[in-house]
């Protein structure tokens, strides 16, 4: 054997290499991944802030529904109508602007916000305030149908609680 062959050193591995800082690559992985679960945060919170509306818009489909299957309960329906409004209302203003509020001035509360076109001064939103009182009252589908939609538009211009 050659003696300089002796004085040679085993094979060197080098250093492992670091975990950190990691490739660039991951970096953008764990901004996106932040981003994204923000994201859904923001979409889960917005969800949760218009599951009233939601809720309200059901219970309407709902009293429509239930119209169309049966109309000869229209002073029912109306009165359903009216406490949905009511509870809608009560779950968005302060109960102290709202709970005490009847006749004229429900009608008033209702209509502000709604423009000029539809109003609850018309005749189908002075069903509101009327039809639940008397009985018999005579009603016809279309200004029903109409209450219907005057609510609905209500309910969908309603801003969302907590800041939109």
């Amino acid at each position: 054997m050659n003696p300089d062959l002796s004085q040679l050193r085993d094979i060197h591995l080098p250093a492992p290499i670091s975990w950190w800082p990691p490739a660039p690559g991951w970096w953008l992985l764990a901004v996106l991944v932040v981003a994204v679960l923000f994201g859904l945060y923001f979409l889960y919170r917005r969800r949760q802030r218009n599951d009233w509306r939601r809720s309200a818009l059901a219970e309407l489909t709902r009293l429509r529904q239930q119209y169309q299957a049966q109309p000869t309960s229209t002073q029912i329906i109306v009165s359903e109508l009216s406490v949905l409004l009511r509870r809608v209302a009560i779950s968005c203003f302060p109960r102290e602007e709202v709970a005490m509020l009847s006749g004229d001035k429900w009608l008033a509360f209702l209509g502000r916000g709604m423009g000029e076109g539809a109003t609850f001064q018309s005749e189908q939103g002075r069903l509101l305030a009327v039809a639940p009182y008397v009985a018999d009252a005579a009603i016809s589908a279309e200004t029903l149908l109409a209450l219907f939609a005057l609510c609905e538009n209500w309910i969908t211009k309603l801003p969302a609680r907590g800041g939109e």
